[in-house]
């Protein structure tokens, strides 16, 4: 069958063909009337805009980038934050009516694509997730003036609106979690110091024991499993003696987990762990591991409107999200 056109529409509801362009593109020029004329016009044809020319009209594609800084093998593993920060955005941005386009920039060759394709007027506007310090696709976008919010405090001093949780503060409760139950060498698992996480859960680790006369015991990994295993080694091999682990991220501490279970330590009574997020896994941990919750679908969502916001002019002021500390049986 042929397809309906504007022009069938418009001899359908008696009207011209520029009112209903103005109608199935969104304008408010035309009275309630011919508005509800127009739409029954085009449910009874079965009319579909077409996008391309729609776009030429509005200047929007009603498409909107998610771009990871991370490599497929990083985005597509056992970290659920990933798939939860998609997941959520994708609902939100589909209850806007809007597309999501998912770009993946873990090479310098991925960075250029990337920026070729935001520049080439593709999209409306851009999400930055899981940024690195290096990352030059900030600066390259805020150039490019899109609507652009990010999934985090950038590393970059960019003047990009983004939304956080209190990492600093979470952190902060793990420690003094800890110091409430007694323990004196309490050590912690950072998370990679080129990424503003990172670096704020240990900044509020080390506020914490600061304000205790407590010295730091400080391992580095990279927010994977096998790299808080490989940490919480090193930690036993510089300090048997530590009583207690704050580790960055609960991927990690998984990792951990396993180390000071093979390591024939007893936790919470060797060694006490508290991690941080709070993903569906801490609660079949062995033991349940104690956390701070850090609202991922929370913080994907208020991404989202932040940005929304952005298209009609609304404020640029960060947002930061309250964090919650979850006690389970690891400490």
């Amino acid at each position: 069958m042929k397809r309906p056109t504007l022009e069938a529409v418009a001899a359908r509801a008696g009207v011209s063909r520029a009112t209903v362009s103005r109608v199935v593109n969104g304008q408010m020029t035309v009275t309630p009337q011919i508005r509800d004329a127009v739409m029954r016009a085009v449910d009874e044809l079965g009319y579909v805009p077409n996008s391309a020319a729609r776009s030429l009209v509005t200047q929007r594609t009603d498409s909107i980038a998610l771009v990871v800084s991370e490599p497929p093998t990083r985005v597509f593993s056992e970290d659920p934050m990933f798939s939860t920060v998609i997941r959520s955005a994708s609902l939100e941005l589909e209850a806007a009516d809007k597309q999501v386009v998912l770009m993946l920039g873990g090479s310098a060759q991925s960075h250029a694509r990337i920026e070729r394709y935001i520049a080439s007027g593709h999209v409306d506007g851009v999400m930055l997730i899981s940024m690195h310090g290096a990352d030059p696709l900030p600066s390259a976008v805020a150039r490019m003036g899109v609507p652009v919010v990010s999934y985090g405090r950038p590393a970059v001093p960019v003047p990009l609106p983004y939304v956080d949780n209190d990492n600093v503060g979470g952190a902060e409760k793990a420690v003094r979690h800890l110091l409430d139950g007694g323990r004196r060498r309490i050590a912690t698992i950072a998370g990679p110091q080129d990424m503003i996480g990172g670096q704020d859960r240990l900044k509020g680790y080390r506020d914490a024991l600061r304000e205790s006369d407590r010295r730091s015991i400080v391992a580095v990994g990279d927010f994977t499993r096998e790299s808080g295993a490989v940490a919480m080694r090193h930690l036993l091999q510089d300090d048997p003696d530590l009583d207690a682990v704050f580790v960055a991220n609960d991927l990690m501490a998984v990792g951990a987990l396993q180390t000071l279970r093979q390591a024939g330590r007893r936790v919470p009574d060797d060694v006490a762990v508290v991690g941080f997020d709070d993903i569906e896994a801490a609660r079949y941990t062995e033991p349940p591991l104690t956390t701070i919750r850090h609202p991922i679908v929370e913080q994907a969502a208020a991404m989202v409107r932040l940005l929304l916001d952005l298209f009609n002019g609304g404020p640029a002021d960060p947002v930061i999200l309250p964090t919650e500390l979850v006690v389970r049986d690891s400490a």
